[in-house]
């Protein structure tokens, strides 16, 4: 499995890195809190750090700060490898930015074989969207021009579990 989500802003790294750095923390401002389970750790964002969001367990194996954080999945999810968020200054046409990419790479094996493709994937990109869409609330002081929106299928998933299916209204600002 490989799934890769971006967005690029026209600011500088430098002001996107503190986002990245924010992670877990009680100030944590790249992470979609108001919607999903809070990322946590045993301990400040630095490598060796376990914990996870949610279901998702995980270890930090690589950080830079701000720049990049590699988390090693937990055993027993059913997925063998990492997910990481990038952040790397990048020219588009004579304009200078920021990409900020979450990329994830992992082999599925036991029960994730039919988790992936029929929940996991959905809400994973949900998830991720929303935090994109944070970070663009962050760095450009308004809501994108088009936020990510969730499926019919991730707001039935969601409220199986006994979630709102509905956005929380701090996505208006």
């Amino acid at each position: 499995m490989r799934n890769m989500h971006e967005r690029w802003w026209p600011v500088d790294p430098e002001k996107v890195g503190p986002l990245l750095d924010s992670l877990a923390s009680e100030d944590d401002r790249l992470w979609p809190v108001d919607d999903w389970p809070p990322m946590t750790f045993d301990g400040p964002l630095a490598v060796g750090a376990t914990g996870g969001h949610g279901s998702m367990t995980y270890t930090v194996v690589g950080y830079t700060p701000g720049r990049m954080v590699t988390f090693e999945l937990g055993p027993g999810l059913g997925l063998r490898g990492h997910h990481r968020f990038v952040v790397e200054p990048q020219l588009r046409g004579e304009h200078s930015g920021t990409v900020v990419r979450h990329e994830a790479s992992a082999r599925v094996y036991g029960r994730m074989l039919w988790m992936w493709p029929l929940i996991t994937r959905w809400v994973h990109d949900a998830v991720v969207e929303d935090a994109l869409d944070r970070c663009h609330r962050e760095l450009m002081g308004k809501c994108p021009a088009r936020p990510a929106r969730w499926s019919p299928w991730v707001r039935w998933l969601r409220a199986k579990r006994g979630m709102p299916t509905e956005r929380s209204t701090s996505r208006e600002a």
